[in-house]
């Protein structure tokens, strides 16, 4: 009895509409943990360059070496980035006799938003999936139970007497796809949440660190000036 009231032993009975459902939900599963994993180690090494560039920013380096090292660098990400695309800006705008500091720091403070702006875009990839399979995995789970007991109903309506022998594994078959649903749902709605979370949190420190970095510059732009 133990062999015939498996999981797999169900799918193999389920009809083949509650066993294309099931597949759907599987497929969705692992999909979203396949995500879960690159958006988490993605995250992290996000967390983990600003906290780097940070610490050496802060630490008093010459920006103009600063500049010089991490402009060679071919994968620049995150503050680095925003770094660079401000201080490019910053030294052409300067370069230019009639910028004024006003223009200096407005045109310096619009490159960085644009490299902020892809930054955060790129933190955010695969976020949509993960919410949308969180949303709808149940549905679609409920959608099989619904379709899979409607199917147990009407084969019993066929028979004289029905019996709960009869009855169980028509609607286990059904409820696995509900559970499924839940089994998709759950870790895709947790790592929405969280993952949107760390996203924020480093879009705000992205958006401090620009507001702090425009007002050195503009502040060097005013004493060049003079």
């Amino acid at each position: 009895m133990a062999t015939e009231m498996s999981v797999l032993h169900l799918f193999l009975e389920a009809s083949l509409v509650v066993q294309f459902i099931m597949l759907l939900l599987l497929t969705a599963s692992v999909v979203s943990w396949t995500y879960i994993f690159q958006r988490g180690a993605a995250l992290k090494r996000a967390t983990q360059e600003v906290e780097n560039f940070e610490e050496t920013f802060w630490s008093g380096a010459d920006l103009n070496t600063l500049y010089s090292d991490l402009a060679n660098k071919p994968d620049l990400s995150g503050c680095s980035l925003i770094f660079c695309s401000g201080f490019k800006e910053y030294v052409r705008l300067r370069k230019a006799s009639s910028s004024v500091p006003e223009s200096i720091a407005d045109g310096t403070y619009r490159a960085m938003r644009v490299a902020m702006s892809r930054e955060v875009d790129e933190l955010e990839q695969r976020l949509p999936f993960l919410a949308t399979v969180g949303s709808i995995s149940p549905y679609i789970g409920l959608l099989g139970t619904v379709w899979g007991i409607m199917t147990a109903f009407i084969a019993l309506g066929q028979v004289k007497q029905a019996t709960l022998q009869m009855v169980a594994p028509g609607i286990a078959e059904a409820l696995i796809a509900t559970a499924i649903g839940l089994f998709a749902a759950i870790p895709a709605v947790i790592a929405y949440n969280r993952f949107s979370t760390k996203v924020e949190k480093i879009e705000n420190t992205y958006g401090n660190f620009m507001e702090e970095f425009s007002a050195i510059l503009h502040r060097q732009s005013i004493a060049n000036r003079g």
